[in-house]
């Protein structure tokens, strides 16, 4: 974005992420918050209110003398007239919440296209940045547009959660004094959404804090998932009950067994739903090692969307419940699960402690059943990192409050969940297995299986 300052050709930028991401803040602290023009669309508008709305920004950014806009051919007639006014020099023109201005009927994709096929991109002094969080129709509209604007786009740029570094800069900059296992609690329930973190005020705890702003009714957050979901889709009814049922498994759903559990009609509309929700990181399509992509398995990822389905749909219990729950065994078996999460969200970390940043590798989940006859158990493994040095490495995660023990009986399980994979599998690659703690292994004589420990700090890598 600073670089499109130098560029000597106009720029067309886009960027797209989940909601409460930080994509405008982002945007505004990069250009110092100096627009020409700057334009943020309401949701649920009729074109013809959003035109107003439009046609009051140009007043009151400069255009005093601006016509009525009756249609967006008008609209962006009167924006080059605006535009043509101003003195030489780059103009950073900045339209938030895009797709909420394609309001239906309206004619407002083609008047863009025509913008700046036909007008900006013709010119040297424009910067345009584009962004929402409606990321389906950001991607499907804009990024891979079939029509008028396809490859027209100089940038994109995918803005992803924070890392616990990064929500950790976050807090030490507010001046807030967390733990290390505070802030992945935290991350836990509120996953790297920097909005979510900059809720929290200084001087109570983590969980004071989650009960004041989730539980109590005029939390910020308590309302938070119905908005969240309401604001990304216009019709999110079926998006919430496809995330319902991939909350029910930890493992996730291929698409076949999503149709078949929620009744879904096999076509185009539910792949069109799981790539939109895909795309708006909340869940992730992953394949098994071994298997065809056909068989692609969708796992929901959204630390707030779990914790919300866990915790709070149907549970709210008054103002101090999330402090009761500290110690509780639901809350412990959750902190086991939401650990996974929170290491499949740092793989890149993850990596990086085994020194292999620089190495091609895939990562996959991976599971088999029981088989009766030959007295196989069930193995399931939530991360392995097949790399192409001829290693694949098992990861287990395993959340404690301290340091973890192996014990002789899971040293064993561990040897045999490696012997099955290598039987199953077939593969000729080096198998190591790799255990991820919060706080390391208990030096005993049952970690002579473990080819390498990796623990919490190891995650707050940048």
């Amino acid at each position: 974005m600073h670089s499109a300052l130098t560029e000597e050709q106009a720029q067309f930028i886009a960027v797209y992420g989940r909601r409460r991401v930080g994509k405008t803040f982002l945007i505004r602290e990069v250009y110092d918050y100096c627009f020409c023009f700057q334009y943020t669309a309401a949701a649920n508008l009729s074109s013809r209110k959003q035109l107003a709305r439009f046609q009051l920004a140009l007043r009151e950014q400069g255009l005093k003398d601006v016509s009525t806009l009756t249609n967006w051919m008008t609209a962006f007639s009167e924006l080059k007239r605006f535009i043509g006014l101003q003195p030489e020099g780059k103009k950073v023109v900045f339209f938030d919440e895009l797709p909420w201005m394609d309001a239906p009927r309206s004619g407002f994709l083609s008047e863009l296209e025509v913008f700046w096929n036909g007008w900006a991109s013709a010119r040297k002094d424009i910067v345009f940045i584009v962004c929402g969080s409606a990321t389906s129709w950001m991607v499907k509209k804009n990024i891979k547009n079939k029509g008028g604007l396809h490859n027209r786009l100089n940038h994109r740029i995918a803005l992803q959660p924070f890392t616990l570094h990064e929500c950790e800069a976050l807090l030490r900059s507010r001046g807030i004094v967390m733990t290390r296992r505070q802030i992945l609690e935290g991350y836990m329930i509120f996953g790297g959404v920097p909005y979510y973190w900059s809720l929290l005020e200084r001087g109570a705890s983590l969980a004071q804090e989650i009960d004041r702003l989730m539980f109590m009714h005029d939390g910020e957050l308590y309302d938070e998932f119905s908005m969240l979901y309401a604001s990304l889709f216009k019709k999110p009814e079926p998006y919430i009950k496809v995330i319902e049922l991939l909350a029910k498994k930890k493992m996730g759903l291929t698409r076949l067994e999503l149709i078949k559990a929620g009744k879904f009609e096999d076509n185009g509309r539910l792949t069109e739903i799981l790539h939109d929700l895909e795309w708006c990181g909340f869940i992730r399509g992953y394949s098994m090692i071994g298997h065809k992509v056909k068989d692609e398995i969708f796992q929901l990822m959204d630390h707030y969307t779990i914790f919300y389905f866990e915790f709070i749909k149907g549970k709210r219990r008054g103002k101090n419940y999330w402090q009761a729950m500290q110690g509780q065994s639901q809350h412990n078996t959750w902190c086991g699960l939401a650990f996974e999460r929170v290491c499949l969200w740092h793989v890149d970390q993850i990596k990086m402690k085994l020194g292999i940043s620089g190495v091609l590798t895939n990562e996959y989940a991976w599971q088999c059943r029981s088989d009766k006859e030959t007295g196989r158990e069930g193995v399931q493994i939530d991360l392995l990192i097949d790399r192409s040095d001829g290693i694949i490495d098992l990861c287990e995660m395993k959340y404690s409050k301290k340091e973890y023990a192996i014990t002789a009986d899971y040293e064993k399980e561990l040897i045999q969940r490696k012997s099955t994979f290598a039987e199953v599998t077939k593969t000729k690659s080096a198998v190591h297995t790799i255990m991820v703690t919060a706080d390391g292994l208990v030096q005993n004589t049952h970690i002579g299986e473990v080819q390498n420990d990796i623990i919490l700090d190891d995650l707050f890598c940048k």
